[in-house]
């Protein structure tokens, strides 16, 4: 008997024309998440993804778990084939799934004709096997209503397929399937979750971290690699390019007033970042700004920082209240590690009194004495590349 596993696709049944493109997308994105794992077939037949070992070496629960991790994926279930014939799904459901029916009080059976040329329809169908299944397993009663046991039966192209319930997958979009964009990856709780967020909207991110050693310590820069790595199986092998940002800093330090720090770090932030973007053909800049959380998150303050940028800034986390970012963190795994005590560099030199609502000119006006293409192009020229794998 073999184990496969069947994943339904989410939105990507509602395109049109360029569905091709985007479940093609999703089957390159499988096949690589696997390859690590095992040998598997994996193809799509009306809107449905089969994944079907090709040798016993290969471990079905670490698949599983795997595949939890790929975007596109609505839900998936572990499954059995046997011929689209009645009498063989019923020995089969009755053999795939007998320790489920000794757990359980009561069930039901609903079917799906994917193949029309099949004889019975799928309430017919649902009838006899759950007849067949109801004698043969006389201590689960029949209850169509409010079951703790569904045995799906689907009848598709090649063969028929009996399975439990499902679980939900990932959701969101294959990733790759919406382009590229720069990430800004600091130490904290929201940026790894908007990276997150971003790549299960199917964009490919490449992580920007600004490093002030030696005010921020290896061990910070360790922990950004760290929230990196946690984050591959959901958003791929990943290049982190790692800013000096330390001369930047300090000359923001020496020379603007000191209510500005913040704003004008996060202007040179977002010009060193649109560089990338165009370096690497990238569509936008990912933040996790919050409004409201800090004083550089004010609608004025974002508004200074987004002036210097010609391309979009997506903000995923705008809207959120913390806790539901904790709660997406927790569920990630990158919280234990965003908690750690190590500062990043949006914590040195702070100001005692930010601006809230700044003026853009102003700002602009009191970043002017500073060698502002000299210091981008500077900070360009000394990026460390870090490879994070899957």
């Amino acid at each position: 008997m073999t184990d496969y596993i069947l994943l339904k696709q989410g939105e990507l049944v509602l395109k049109g024309l360029n569905k091709h493109r985007f479940e093609q997308q999703l089957l390159k994105n499988i096949r690589y998440r696997l390859k690590p794992i095992g040998q598997c077939k994996v193809y799509a037949r009306q809107s449905i993804v089969y994944v079907e070992p090709m040798d016993d070496e290969t471990d079905m629960d670490e698949v599983f778990d795997a595949l939890q991790t790929v975007f596109g994926i609505k839900t998936m279930t572990r499954a059995a084939a046997c011929e689209k014939d009645k009498d063989a799904i019923v020995a089969l459901a009755r053999e795939y799934l007998a320790e489920e029916f000794h757990r359980a009080a009561s069930f039901k059976v609903e079917s799906k004709r994917g193949d029309k040329n099949f004889p019975l329809s799928s309430i017919q169908l649902s009838q006899y096997v759950g007849g067949e299944l109801a004698d043969a397993f006389p201590e689960c009663r029949v209850d169509v209503h409010n079951p703790e046991l569904t045995v799906h039966v689907e009848i598709r192209e090649d063969a028929a397929f009996v399975h439990g319930p499902s679980v939900l997958g990932a959701g969101g979009m294959p990733l790759s399937s919406n382009g590229t964009a720069i990430s800004m990856l600091s130490g904290g709780i929201d940026s790894p979750v908007s990276t997150y967020m971003i790549a299960k909207r199917g964009v490919r991110l490449i992580p920007v971290h600004f490093f002030s050693y030696p005010y921020t310590s290896e061990l910070a820069k360790q922990k950004v690699v760290e929230l990196a790595q946690i984050l591959t199986p959901y958003c791929g092998s990943m290049s982190i390019l790692v800013v000096p940002f330390t001369h930047i800093q300090e000359e923001i330090q020496m020379k603007c007033p000191e209510k500005y720090f913040t704003l004008i770090m996060r202007r040179f932030m977002m010009r060193i970042s649109v560089a990338l973007e165009k370096k690497y053909d990238c569509k936008a800049v990912v933040t996790g700004e919050n409004l409201g959380q800090v004083a550089s998150q004010t609608m004025e303050a974002m508004a200074c920082s987004q002036a210097v940028s010609d391309l979009p800034v997506i903000q995923p986390l705008i809207g959120m209240d913390k806790s539901d970012i904790i709660d997406i963190a927790r569920k990630i795994g990158t919280f234990e590690t965003s908690i750690l005590p190590y500062e990043d560099c949006c914590t040195v030199f702070t100001p005692r009194h930010p601006e809230t609502h700044p003026i853009v000119e102003k700002v602009a006006e009191a970043e002017s004495v500073m060698d502002i293409d000299g210091l981008v192009a500077e900070a360009l020229a000394g990026i460390e590349r870090i490879r994070v794998q899957v």
